[in-house]
């Protein structure tokens, strides 16, 4: 008997299962795993939306943000502008443009690789703070499955709403109120348990 103990201790003892952990050190295991990646995603998404909420705009960052909107305007409003002189005084306007055909054709690329540039750079600030918002939602995600799960359970009680940091919330969601409108139409029989 002595030695049949040692050799199940050997194998079970000590409270471990040798023979899955033997197991696990070939092969992962899957249960542990889907936490541990659960687990990295939560922390990246954490990670990133404190990141973006630490951005904040200052006055001169909307100063330039503004200053940065007007080009395209002054652009659109120049060119028409310039149809309507074109109409209202054509002298004037045939003038100025002698003035343009005077203009070296290598100004003219590098006026257009200027502009070609800041239209790009706009474009790619915007679509940087789309990506930004998409990620601040896709924090949001964990919460709102949570929300939608307890909603197709059935409806939330006190306790299950998500209340988030809001303390004054959590407290009143606690507690349950009366509400006598409610108390009448039960005690009459509106509510029939379906």
């Amino acid at each position: 008997m002595g030695m049949i103990d040692r050799l199940m201790t050997l194998l079970f003892g000590s409270g471990r299962n040798v023979v899955v952990d033997t197991a696990e050190f070939f092969s992962a295991n899957a249960e542990a795993q889907s936490g541990r990646d659960a687990m990295m995603h939560t922390s990246a998404l954490t990670q990133f939306g404190d990141e973006f909420e630490a951005h904040s705009n200052s006055r001169f960052d909307r100063f330039i943000d503004g200053v940065n909107r007007l080009p395209r305007p002054l652009l659109a409003f120049g060119t028409i502008g310039l149809f309507v002189s074109a109409m209202v005084e054509p002298v004037w306007f045939a003038a100025r443009m002698q003035g343009i055909a005077l203009v070296p054709e290598p100004l003219w690329w590098l006026l257009g690789a200027i502009i070609s540039f800041y239209f790009g750079s706009r474009h790619q600030a915007k679509g940087q703070a789309f990506q930004r918002q998409m990620l601040q939602g896709l924090a949001r995600l964990p919460t709102v499955e949570r929300n939608i799960a307890s909603l197709e359970a059935g409806a939330l009680g006190p306790g299950q709403a998500d209340t988030a940091t809001d303390a004054k919330l959590t407290v009143r969601t606690g507690r349950a109120g009366q509400n006598p409108a409610l108390n009448d139409w039960r005690a009459e029989g509106g509510f029939q348990g379906r």
